[in-house]
């Protein structure tokens, strides 16, 4: 690791690591999300992409999505602190910063996601687990880089254990660790911003993380994070029973 990296993991005290990790999670959803609507702007300008569903976001839900993403926002804050503890503790190695390691660390963590998210997902949409926490999401129909982190603060706190739940298995960079959320934010818009390229009708896999985009819509299908093979998989399962 660098001298920068490791400062960063062993030197500093828990509330300015909150801080940074705060600050961080408030730039990846505000900045970032402002660009990349832009960028999906700019593309639909010049028809390189189309909307999902053609109807406008009420501004009472995108004040609603701000309002709990900020909640979700300073409980990911607290994300990184058990596995800075786990590696200050012993109980955790990391590996070097080398390019290999990052970029294969971020794929694995991205990997991950998809299980992650997918389980926790289908339990949100029993029907105890939607009526007392998962409706907080629902309550976006149309939706916008603004509801990416529009959660109940109790599914944020579960979504949030991504990386906690698979660093004592597998070691990953520290860079890998730190740029997994940007990669991840990344995908979550492109199935949130409402455009996809095309208008639906090709082949299917082509659609990527749109698939998200019309969980809102239709509900009940749908579950996975950027990716719908979960979701083939379950399927076929279920048939078979």
């Amino acid at each position: 690791m660098s001298l920068s990296v490791t400062t960063f993991l062993v030197d500093l005290s828990y509330p300015v690591l909150y801080l940074f990790i705060f600050i961080y999670f408030l730039f990846l959803y505000f900045v970032i999300g402002a660009l990349f609507l832009k960028t999906c702007k700019i593309l639909e300008k010049y028809k390189l992409l189309n909307k999902i569903i053609q109807k406008e976001p009420l501004t009472t839900q995108v004040y609603f999505e701000i309002k709990h993403s900020l909640t979700s926002i300073i409980i990911f804050g607290f994300s990184g602190l058990p596995v800075i503890f786990l590696f200050r503790n012993g109980y955790i190695t990391l590996l070097p910063d080398t390019w290999m390691n990052f970029i294969v660390g971020i794929i694995v963590l991205n990997l991950w996601n998809e299980v992650h998210f997918f389980c926790i997902h289908r339990i949100m949409h029993f029907p105890f687990m939607m009526r007392k926490f998962h409706w907080v999401h629902h309550r976006t129909v149309v939706p916008t880089v603004y509801s990416v982190y529009s959660f109940h603060w109790l599914e944020a706190l579960l979504l949030s254990t991504v990386p906690l739940t698979i660093v004592p298995f597998i070691k990953f960079s520290p860079l890998s660790i730190a740029f997994y959320p940007l990669a991840s934010i990344l995908l979550n818009f492109s199935g949130h911003c409402n455009y996809r390229f095309g208008n639906g009708t090709g082949n299917k896999w082509q659609l990527f993380a749109t698939k998200h985009n019309e969980h809102h819509s239709k509900g009940l299908k749908n579950y996975g994070f950027a990716t719908f093979f979960l979701d083939l998989i379950s399927d076929k399962l279920s048939s078979k029973k």
